[in-house]
């Protein structure tokens, strides 16, 4: 299939349009955009992934229910506030589903909700009230990267993508929005991504397409092993493009799912290099593994350990960290046949052949590891099991962030 990426974000395809504001969701926030509405003219199939983490967001379960019969209309989304582990919290998730669904004439069961920020705290609801208020009738095809900036907590850039790909003869575009810098280890953090589309494709169909583009993409990033209380990855497709709706697993299914795939890796990378206190973006790509299994939880293992992340931030060529991680992956290596390269746009080098240390040069693997994106090339020489993982080095500011994110 071919793809292109294009200027754009979340109302890129056809029938969406958006809006962000700063309403302060959280009393000392009193610039950013934090409350973010995205809708479209028709009603949406639509699918979503959560969080596996037992705790979960009241706007998880208020949108799982919403999503029952596989049809949306609107997302509407608050920083500052993850309305988690509150005795209100599916009241007020209710609360804002049916402010936006009064500001834009739409059924509030065909309302996605999410929220992001600090868990354990009550979820003002006159922020939000204010925040639609604002929003109700200034909707726009220009509006979503207005809605990206108010899905960000700690973040430091937004995150939004745009792509094209033709299906059934037909133009289809992908656009999408996602947030995320600390509190990430996504197993469908904190995570929250919506994307749209104007495919038309039926319920089931983008359900199983999410389902298995979210393995090679989302789920390949970790940024902290910590898996957020509010992870969602919501999808809609408005049909709008015109191409022969995709109701079974055929050619046009295929095609859609590798796009998607490719949408959701792009935005997956922008997540990892955002960390919190984050200078590099680490990418673990890993060939030769017996099966497609252990070639995940080799790549999984080195990008999430916080030995290898510290070294990468020192520019250090300690290999030695890489294979540690590949022996305790529970992978099925045989780690005497291992080979380590470290590449970036500097150049590449070899530092480890058949799990041992060679001669390389110091000078030249710092000079590598400096760069701001960074390979991590593991070949176990087992098989032809492949994978690639996200995430990003451990710097100082990572813990100044976190040491009181809360106060």
């Amino acid at each position: 299939m071919s793809y292109k990426f294009i200027e754009g974000s979340v109302t890129a395809p056809k029938g969406f349009t958006a809006a962000g504001v700063c309403a302060s969701v959280k009393p000392s926030n009193k610039t950013k955009r934090d409350v973010a509405l995205i809708y479209c003219e028709k009603k949406c199939t639509a699918a979503a992934v959560y969080t596996k983490n037992l705790v979960k967001s009241s706007a998880i379960l208020v949108t799982q229910n919403h999503l029952a019969d596989g049809y949306a209309q609107a997302v509407i989304v608050n920083s500052g506030n993850a309305n988690t582990c509150n005795a209100d919290g599916v009241e007020k998730a209710e609360k804002m589903c049916s402010l936006a669904a009064a500001a834009l004439g739409v059924d509030s069961n065909d309302v996605i909700v999410a929220s992001t920020g600090v868990i354990g705290q009550v979820l003002p609801i006159e922020p939000i009230e204010k925040g639609v208020a604002m929003m109700k009738g200034n909707l726009s095809k220009e509006g979503g990267t207005d809605a990206a900036e108010a899905i960000m907590t700690t973040d430091t850039v937004k995150k939004e993508m745009a792509m094209e790909m033709t299906l059934g003869g037909k133009t289809v575009t992908v656009g999408g929005i996602a947030k995320g810098s600390g509190m990430i280890h996504i197993n469908m953090g904190t995570m929250l991504s919506f994307v749209t589309t104007d495919a038309a494709i039926s319920s089931e169909m983008l359900y199983e397409a999410l389902k298995e583009a979210v393995e090679d993409s989302y789920n390949m990033v970790s940024v902290d092993g910590d898996t957020s209380t509010n992870d969602t990855l919501a999808i809609m497709a408005s049909g709008l493009a015109g191409n022969p709706e995709i109701t079974e697993k055929n050619q046009d299914y295929r095609e859609f799912v590798e796009g998607i795939t490719e949408a959701f890796k792009q935005l997956a990378k922008k997540l990892a290099g955002d960390g919190e206190g984050a200078t590099k973006l680490l990418i673990c790509t890993v060939t030769g593994a017996k099966t497609k299994k252990d070639a995940v939880m080799v790549s999984k293992s080195v990008i999430c350990s916080s030995l290898l992340k510290a070294a990468m931030f020192g520019a250090d060529a300690n290999w030695g960290r890489v294979l540690c991680a590949v022996g305790y992956s529970g992978a099925d290596v045989d780690v005497t046949k291992v080979d380590v390269d470290f590449k970036s746009v500097k150049g590449e080098i070899a530092v480890c052949r058949n799990g041992a240390g060679i001669e390389f040069s110091e000078e030249k693997a710092k000079e590598i590891l400096l760069e701001k994106e960074i390979e991590i090339l593991v070949n176990v020489g087992d098989g032809e099991g492949k994978a690639q993982a996200y995430g990003c080095d451990l710097t100082y500011d990572y813990v100044k962030i976190n040491g009181d994110y809360r106060t």
